[in-house]
């Protein structure tokens, strides 16, 4: 991909541009997946597509897995107010599934007020607007914003899929585990990807982006109390994190981690596609 093209992705519009960066700039120790892990999603997103629209994603495919994981060289003026579209705290809403909170925005508001709803996270809504802003630049044939909507879309749909960004147990201190989500989302992609079989489901319509945001949400935080529980038997007797731990916990929690990459590139894939459905299946450039 041209240096010129990259460079529209991050300059295209001002506002989502701003965002964009807010995401990149924001420290990845904070609320899911590490760089590693939204590349290897994002790039087996693209192989979850129909030959409709495969041809521009994966001509698209190294900036699109760039865009979606690496920080831009513009610097973020408040990286801290994007970080409540990167997570969401569910744990603080009840008991599973949760019921107690609408996934309707404005009624979610209604019931918590909007200041709540930031403390405690709005990913699954931020899916939701990035799936009609992906669909609108469809529409319009901006292949500028297709390009980096689809990104920051990628990047918010695989958070859905990490379990750490759906507690407020986000980085294990309430456990007194601090650190496992860097241990799993981050570290054991970085050593273990390279033997990780990920073959996701073929990209599908989506009927409802927030809802489906919200069951992704849903069934990421259903494996967090597993992951945890694999996080401390793999400590057991050792004095430290050492190669020796890292091999227990992807014994123990390994299927987990590459089932939850394996549902995300299938997720992003079929946002990709449902936005381009609802646009009107417009034919798309070759690059």
């Amino acid at each position: 991909m041209a240096q010129g093209h990259k460079w529209t992705l991050v300059r295209g519009t001002a506002a989502a541009a701003a965002i964009f960066v807010a995401i990149m700039a924001t420290p990845q120790m904070a609320y899911g997946w590490g760089a590693n892990a939204h590349r290897l999603i994002t790039n087996k997103a693209v192989d979850t597509l129909p030959p409709d629209i495969r041809p521009f994603f994966e001509a698209n495919r190294n900036l699109l897995m760039q865009n979606a994981a690496e920080p831009s060289d513009a610097v973020s003026r408040n990286p801290a107010a994007e970080r409540r579209n990167r997570y969401i705290y569910l744990d603080r809403y009840g008991r599973f599934p949760f019921d107690n909170l609408p996934r309707d925005y404005k009624a979610a508001v209604s019931k918590f007020t909007k200041t709540k709803l930031e403390a405690n996270g709005v990913l699954p809504w931020q899916i939701g607007l990035y799936s009609e802003k992906l669909t609108n630049a469809f529409k319009a044939r901006n292949w500028d914003e297709v390009r980096q909507f689809a990104a920051i879309l990628a990047h918010y749909v695989a958070q859905a899929h990490d379990p750490f960004a759906t507690t407020e147990n986000y980085d294990g201190r309430l456990s007194n585990q601090t650190g496992a989500d860097q241990r799993f989302s981050s570290s054991l992609v970085d050593r273990y990807s390279l033997f990780f079989y990920v073959r996701p489901n073929e990209a599908v319509k989506i009927s409802d982006p927030t809802d489906h945001a919200f069951e992704s949400c849903l069934n990421a935080h259903s494996w967090l109390q597993q992951i945890l529980l694999a996080d401390r038997r793999a400590r057991r007797g050792l004095p430290d994190y050492t190669d020796e731990y890292y091999d227990r916990l992807y014994n123990q929690a390994g299927a987990i981690l590459i089932r939850g990459v394996s549902d995300a590139a299938a997720d992003v894939g079929s946002y990709w596609l449902t936005a381009w459905i609802n646009a009107g299946r417009p034919q798309l450039p070759g690059r």
